[in-house]
């Protein structure tokens, strides 16, 4: 009987012992480590994805040991965009955020992901880039340490660990000083270039030094999981590793293609987590459509916290893991000083883009991105007129609607939406392009500068939901415009009409979109100079311009030159570009600009603008 009883006690000492222990600490014991390793600006080129030219055997190594994910994919084709969107899952043009780059505040009821895991009891780590595209003073305290020094190490004993380690090494700027072709591992003559990229020295240099940094940060990655092995943690840490948006030569980073937004992303689970398999074995490949705006809730999944109700994405992994969704959505705004605005949607098998401004060129110039030899060498090529059909598209204006087959058409040259074989696909998908925007409360089609004057300091994401009943119709007069012809000239000059300035932009940018065939229009044209908005005198100037009145349009876009608002100037700026203006014609009154508003030190795109007006005439 004493035997019997000392055995009944031996075997639930661990039970009952476990009665006094508290449950917080409990639970922090049960929570996985969780290790995001991010580079920048990269595509999937590894040879896990199928890319023989790349040397990646750590990431190669890492998908073997976890599941590679096909169809996984950045919301935005910029970082800081990218970023808040990670952050936060809300997509950063529902937050206001889209902008590259911008300031603007969030939403109090939009808390951060480090501040939600540090509530689940996690220590919070960065290291160390954040550019989450917010205003200055918001990320202050959500992150335990967030500095070149931050480490999971330095957590305290027991506590689980969520930190960040970002590399640059593949960063757009690598490839802005070129290496010697002796000293580059990959040989340019064996890049298999895309069918729109022209075949220039420059262009394959670009590739093969691209490539080199490809493989110079699967060095870096390969490192950081050696020392997470060493450390003693692996069994007890899901590793994420993911790049934060497509890139980086001509017609990738910021453009909403495959080449933009596809990343690699590969999650690695220890088998004490096995519960948790995305796929039946390791090793396997896993083809649901994920996006950035889904991490923040897979993470509180894995946290074993409720998904806020604010976070728009989808988890993928833990006891909240959802049905895989249809789509993916992408989004782009202004791209530092150039404005464009597309959304896209991805299903597993087509994108479709729908082109706002129809009527800008995909290749505006761009101080950046004109840094790449590769990218020089493109324009140059097509102005000899030694490019294909295909590589020329690139410089001309866009079409309205896109539609790609991207399994059999994976560099996406092919547009299909004018075949009517495709007219069901391109319905439905511009449909839910239209419906995604309409149910995220989508701010881009609020003109930037008006932004700032209906919420001066409050966010914008909540600016929005206190006038929900205009964002059907702000939709309703941008397709409008897009798809501006005489037949809807009428319903474009009733905009013009309307007390909302929103309407009014997006009337006069149909008017504008219809090039000479807005003519018969230039009566109600002028009789709207100027607009009470800077943006809407902006775009009905440069249509008047357009349409041969060039004096009586140069004044107005003159007068918004000197408008107190930065991005109704970097509008008017981008026109006098565009318009080819003479700089001789306006260089008094921008040097006026640039003395009135000396004061503004942050992003000055306005002279990004002017800097290319300088130097584009003094070449000339």
């Amino acid at each position: 009987m004493h035997i019997q009883l000392f055995e009944l006690i031996k075997k639930h000492t661990v039970f009952i012992l476990l009665l006094f222990i508290p449950f917080e600490f409990l639970s922090a014991q049960e929570l996985p480590n969780i290790l995001w390793l991010t580079s920048e600006d990269n595509s999937p080129f590894a040879g896990c994805y199928g890319d023989e030219f790349a040397t990646t055997p750590n990431m190669d190594k890492l998908a073997s040991e976890g599941f590679l994910y096909t169809h996984a994919y950045a919301n935005a084709p910029v970082c800081a965009p990218a970023r808040n969107t990670i952050i936060t899952g809300v997509y950063a043009n529902s937050g206001g955020n889209q902008h590259m780059r911008s300031n603007y505040p969030k939403s109090n009821l939009i808390k951060m992901l480090p501040e939600l895991l540090r509530d689940a009891g996690y220590y919070c780590t960065n290291n160390a880039k954040e550019d989450y595209n917010i205003k200055k003073g918001q990320t202050e305290g959500i992150w335990d340490d967030s500095s070149g020094k931050a480490h999971y190490r330095n957590r305290p004993n027991g506590k689980p660990f969520f930190a960040v380690f970002n590399s640059n090494i593949s960063h757009e700027s690598s490839i802005h000083k070129s290496i010697p072709n002796k000293d580059l591992r990959h040989e340019p003559s064996k890049v298999k270039l895309p069918p729109y990229h022209p075949d220039t020295p420059e262009m394959r240099h670009d590739w093969a030094q691209y490539y080199d940094k490809i493989e110079d940060m699967d060095q870096w990655l390969g490192a950081k999981l050696q020392e997470l092995e060493e450390s003693g943690l692996a069994e007890n840490t899901i590793v994420f590793y993911f790049g934060d948006h497509g890139g980086v030569l001509g017609r990738s980073k910021r453009y909403v293609y495959e080449s933009g937004t596809r990343v690699p992303l590969i999650i690695k689970i220890p088998k004490k987590y096995q519960y948790l398999f995305p796929a039946a074995h390791v090793g396997d490949q896993v083809e649901r459509l994920v996006s950035f705006v889904d991490l923040a809730p897979t993470m509180m999944s894995l946290a074993g916290r409720d998904i806020p109700n604010w976070m728009q994405g989808k988890a993928f992994l833990g006891d909240q893991r959802t049905e895989e969704p249809d789509f993916a959505y992408m989004f782009r705004g202004r791209m530092d000083e150039r404005y464009d605005m597309s959304r896209a949607v991805r299903s597993k098998k087509f994108r479709y883009i729908m082109n706002y401004m129809p009527h800008r060129v995909y290749g505006q110039h761009l101080n950046y991105l004109w840094k790449a030899p590769s990218m020089q060498s493109w324009e140059q090529a097509y102005l000899n007129g030694q490019c294909n059909e295909s590589q020329s598209i690139f410089w001309n204006k866009k079409p309205v609607e896109e539609l790609y087959d991207t399994e059999n058409d994976p560099w996406e040259v092919n547009n299909l939406a004018d075949d009517p074989a495709y007219g069901d696909v391109l319905k439905n998908m511009r449909e839910e392009a239209i419906d995604w925007s309409l149910r995220i409360g989508d701010t881009g089609f609020i003109p930037e500068a008006e932004r700032s004057i209906r919420s001066p300091k409050g966010s914008y994401y909540d600016y929005m939901r206190t006038v929900p009943d205009n964002w059907g119709k702000w939709i309703e007069a941008a397709q409008s415009a897009a798809n501006a012809n005489e037949g809807n000239s009428e319903r474009l000059i009733g905009y013009l009409k309307s007390d909302d300035s929103v309407e009014r932009y997006w009337g006069a940018m149909g008017l504008l979109v219809m090039g000479e065939k807005a003519l018969p229009m230039s009566r109600e044209i002028r009789g709207h100079l100027p607009d009470a908005s800077d943006e809407v005198t902006v775009v009905l100037a440069e249509c008047l311009y357009d349409l041969g009145y060039k004096e009586e349009g140069l004044k107005y876009l003159i007068k918004v030159i000197h408008s107190p608002h930065l991005f109704a100037r970097v509008q008017a700026l981008n026109s006098i570009d565009i318009l080819g203006i003479p700089f001789e014609n306006v260089k008094d009154e921008i040097w006026k600009m640039e003395k009135e508003y000396d004061h503004e030190k942050d992003n000055r795109y306005d002279l990004r603008v002017v800097d290319w007006l300088e130097e584009k005439w003094a070449n000339k």
